[in-house]
C-alpha cells in the first residue's frame, strides 16, 4: 500500500532527465519540501545509478524507484538497485506481475476503465491516470462511482498547483508532477520554489478540505 507515503504529502516527483551527479541533492532538496515519493523515469542518463544513489541517501521515508518502466527486466533492475517502486505509462500486466513478485509497488498508466480494472486484477497499488490532458475531473468522478474506494488514482501530464482543485473534487488521490517540479537545465533553486508551491497549494486544499464537503 502506498499509504505511509500519501498521507504527508501525496505528490508523486517525476525527474526525467536526471543525472546521477545531481540525483542526491536534487532529491534531498525535493523531499526537504515535503515530497515522500520520487521516481527516475528509465529514459533518463544512468538511471539505475539515480536510483541507487537516492534509495541509499533518502532512506526508507522517502519512496524511490522508476518510472517509464517497459518491461520485466526492467523491474529486476530497479529492485536490484533498491527501488520500491515501479511507475508505467501504460498497463502492461506482465510488468505489474512482476513488480508484485519483486515485492515492489506498482502505479501503471490508465486511460480507461477496462485498463483500469485489468491493472488492479493485476495486483496494481494504485492507479496513474495518463495522460491527465486528455482526460478531465468529469472523467475521473465517472471512474470513481464504479472503482474501488480505496484504490488510489493520480493524474499525471499538465498538473499545476493551481490546477489540482477540481480533479480533487473528482476524486483524485495526489498527482505525479513532471516538467512543472524538474527539468535537467533548472536551477536547484528553482525546483525547490517550485517544490514548495506544489506542497503549499495540497495543503490549502487539504486545510478546506471539510469546508467543501460540508
Amino acid at each position: 500500500m502506498l499509504t505511509p507515503w500519501l498521507t504527508p504529502l501525496p505528490l508523486m516527483a517525476i525527474l526525467r532527465g536526471l543525472r546521477p551527479d545531481e540525483a542526491v541533492a536534487t532529491g534531498r532538496a525535493i523531499a526537504g519540501a515535503g515530497f515522500r515519493m520520487l521516481e527516475v523515469p528509465l529514459n533518463s542518463p544512468q538511471p539505475i545509478d539515480s536510483i541507487a544513489l537516492l534509495a541509499d541517501a533518502l532512506g526508507a521515508e522517502t519512496l524511490v524507484g522508476a518510472g517509464t518502466v517497459m518491461t520485466p527486466a526492467d523491474v529486476d533492475a530497479v529492485a536490484a538497485a533498491g527501488g520500491r517502486l515501479i511507475v508505467m505509462p501504460h498497463a502492461d500486466v506482465a510488468v505489474i506481475r512482476a513488480a508484485k513478485s519483486a515485492g515492489l509497488l506498482c502505479v501503471p498508466g490508465v486511460a480507461t476503465p477496462t485498463e483500469a480494472f485489468a491493472a488492479l486484477a493485476a495486483g496494481a497499488d494504485a492507479l496513474k491516470l495518463f495522460p491527465a490532458e486528455q482526460s478531465a475531473p468529469a472523467v475521473l468522478k465517472a471512474w470513481r462511482a464504479v472503482l474501488p474506494r480505496d484504490v488510489p488514482v493520480l493524474p499525471v501530464g499538465g498538473i499545476a498547483p493551481d490546477s489540482m482543485a477540481p480533479w480533487v473534487a473528482a476524486g483524485a488521490a495526489g498527482f505525479g508532477i513532471g516538467s512543472a517540479l524538474y527539468a535537467p537545465s533548472r536551477p536547484l533553486d528553482d525546483t525547490i520554489q517550485r517544490a514548495r508551491a506544489f506542497a503549499q497549494a495540497w495543503h490549502a486544499l487539504e486545510k478546506h478540505a471539510p469546508e467543501k464537503h460540508a
